[in-house]
């Protein structure tokens, strides 16, 4: 007996990356989900999502529409299963209204976590937006924002190529930006998802929605001096790409290098260089699902909420997978097991695993 009271502690770490920091102080996991075209089956008046219709391309029934609803809630709620604590804040993207995300909160699953929703309908063409879940008893909330794009002159990068017609029909999900307090600490979350890959010029688009995201953040900071910032979501970039290295400062590997106030610390920017996954792209391992922190959330006051290590007491970021959101079989082994694979149904959850990190004061 002695003997199994001495190994269940160090069986429990190996199957819970962030349970240690769990049982040893106050602490939260925040994180972020790309939900893969979470759509419902009706029409939105203006947005292109034609083929998420009973009639359309994918012939989006509402069997299907509760199925994806089940697979969100299973992955969400294995999460809280693995940590021990629902999400006290959990970022999603490709979602495609308020009533979809209502419907997810309420799924049977996640229900008792009772996660309150903010949410605001963004112009991208195809009707996808970014939406913030957040647990009231945990997470104070004061105010939010949606965040446009914009093509601003007062930027680092060179618009030349675009013309003003480009410009103007150009539309894409605005950045959400969340403030609030835990524990009586000023808070504020951003939600990105940043442009896709799709065409010649989003090299382009990623850095100046990094931008955006990051002149905002400092603004806070100014305007409430050592709030503690969370910028996350899908960047459709790596963490070693310019967008995030250099438009979201976010380019020191180890946590002990981040010294100005002006700076981010990404955690999944050693995982990448380390192997870790978060999807892949044309055949390629990428973690574009990112969660990161300033310095005041780095290097916190004693006492106060800081960025925990939580994977082999290494990483200060998690990428959530388990077998049954994998592919176990066939061409796709190994990548995440998704909605729809070449044009059909296959009953999946997301091309994405979440991501997210643990907070302890």
């Amino acid at each position: 007996m002695k003997k199994f009271l001495y190994i269940l502690p160090a069986l429990l770490l190996m199957a819970s990356p962030a349970l240690w920091a769990q049982k040893s102080g106050k602490s939260y996991v925040i994180g972020f989900y790309n939900l893969e075209n979470l759509f419902d089956t009706y029409h939105d008046e203006g947005h292109n999502d034609y083929e998420y219709l009973p009639d359309g391309g994918n012939a989006w029934t509402e069997a299907k529409y509760a199925k994806k609803l089940q697979n969100m809630a299973k992955v969400i709620a294995e999460m809280k299963k693995d940590n021990g604590a629902w999400h006290a804040v959990l970022g999603v993207s490709e979602v495609e209204n308020r009533h979809v995300l209502d419907d997810l909160v309420n799924e049977p699953a996640i229900a008792d976590a009772n996660y309150q929703i903010v949410h605001y309908d963004s112009p991208d063409r195809r009707g996808v937006d970014c939406a913030l879940f957040y647990r009231p008893e945990i997470f104070k909330y004061i105010t939010s924002e949606p965040i446009p794009f914009t093509f601003d002159d007062n930027t680092r990068i060179d618009w030349s190529q675009w013309t003003q017609e480009e410009k103007d029909a150009f539309k894409t999900r605005d950045i959400l930006m969340v403030r609030g307090t835990i524990d009586g600490e000023m808070f504020a979350f951003f939600v990105c998802h940043l442009p896709s890959r799709l065409g010649g010029k989003g090299a382009d688009l990623r850095p100046r929605g990094a931008e955006i995201a990051y002149n905002r953040a400092m603004e806070l900071q100014k305007e409430f001096p050592g709030i503690k910032i969370v910028v996350m979501g899908d960047m459709n970039d790596n963490p070693t790409d310019v967008s995030m290295t250099k438009f979201l400062h976010a380019d020191k590997e180890n946590i002990e290098d981040v010294k100005g106030d002006d700076e981010f610390f990404d955690p999944f920017l050693s995982m990448i260089k380390n192997g870790y996954s978060s999807l892949y792209y044309r055949g390629e391992g990428n973690i574009f699902d990112i969660v990161m922190v300033n310095k005041a959330l780095a290097h916190a006051p004693q006492g106060t909420f800081q960025i925990q290590p939580i994977v082999k007491k290494k990483y200060y970021g998690r990428v959530f997978s388990k077998p049954f959101m994998t592919n176990q079989s066939g061409q796709y082994k190994g990548t995440p097991f998704r909605t729809f694979s070449g044009g059909a149904f296959v009953g999946g959850f997301s091309d994405h695993y979440p991501t997210y990190i643990v907070i302890k004061k």
